[in-house]
């Protein structure tokens, strides 16, 4: 079904933008918004799209993709460019947006404690750098990521960083890390946990098991003390110069190459 939207109080176009801002409306709807031509065409691979938004511009340039999208939609509607600027989260709009099913992430518990490498999350805050190493993990062939306490997943910010791999990636989220990197231990696990310390153990000079797991902790405080004092060793990526710390994604980036290396 198509449909033109020409008025910014419409029903559906303010139903958008409360996802787009608002995590609590995202996990009580059990819906999420996306924009931009390649996110929302790749996304249509791994999620249900309920309704697409798009713009006659959008749809002479990006005829591919709105094309792909209108078919995979249960919903597509034309909007007018003011319309556009009113859903877009960008500077530069490209003029397809979508608003779509949340994942159901329940059936990969198990394939998480299957798999090798993982990278657990825990506290991340900042949705830009949740999405990167989403990314960063997807690129290196990590396995999976385990969060606990992280930013909602399905934020824009961290959708666009992640460029499709938060939706592809197998991911889990706990209440407690610190049960959970016990709970990996006792799977045969060699649990990590990340510092800048010097007293921790170098991460290039680290004999990785093959299967691990490393948590990265949030952006100021890094990894909880518990959850530190869960794990069997603690890493730490040598640094020169003055720096103290590192960025959480390029830490975790290091990481991830270090166990996958």
């Amino acid at each position: 079904m198509q449909t033109l939207i020409t008025a910014k109080a419409n029903e559906k176009i303010k139903a958008a933008v409360r996802l787009r801002d608002s995590a609590k409306a995202r996990r009580e709807e059990g819906l999420f918004f996306l924009e931009g031509a390649r996110l929302c065409a790749d996304a249509s691979d791994n999620v249900e799209i309920v309704r697409l938004f798009y713009t006659a511009k959008a749809a002479e340039k990006y005829s591919d993709e709105v094309s792909l999208l209108r078919q995979k939609a249960a919903e597509s509607c034309e909007v007018s460019e003011d319309i556009a600027a009113k859903l877009s989260d960008t500077f530069s709009p490209q003029g397809i947006f979508c608003v779509c099913k949340t994942l159901d992430k329940k059936h990969y518990i198990d394939k998480i404690y299957s798999n090798a490498k993982i990278i657990a999350l825990e506290n991340i805050q900042d949705p830009s750098n949740l999405g990167a190493i989403a990314r960063t993990a997807e690129a290196l062939g990590v396995d999976g990521a385990v969060l606990c306490g992280c930013c909602d997943i399905y934020n824009p910010k961290a959708q666009r960083a992640a460029m499709g791999s938060l939706l592809r990636l197998p991911i889990v989220t706990v209440e407690s890390m610190s049960e959970a990197m016990k709970d990996f231990e006792l799977r045969g696990y060699v649990t990590l946990s990340s510092t800048p310390s010097e007293s921790a153990s170098d991460i290039t000079q680290t004999d990785i098991g093959a299967k691990t797991v490393c948590v990265i902790g949030n952006e100021g405080n890094g990894v909880t003390q518990e959850t530190a004092d869960s794990c069997m060793h603690r890493v730490r990526v040598p640094m020169k110069g003055r720096a103290e710390s590192l960025n959480a994604s390029m830490a975790a980036a290091i990481i991830m190459w270090e166990l996958m290396r």
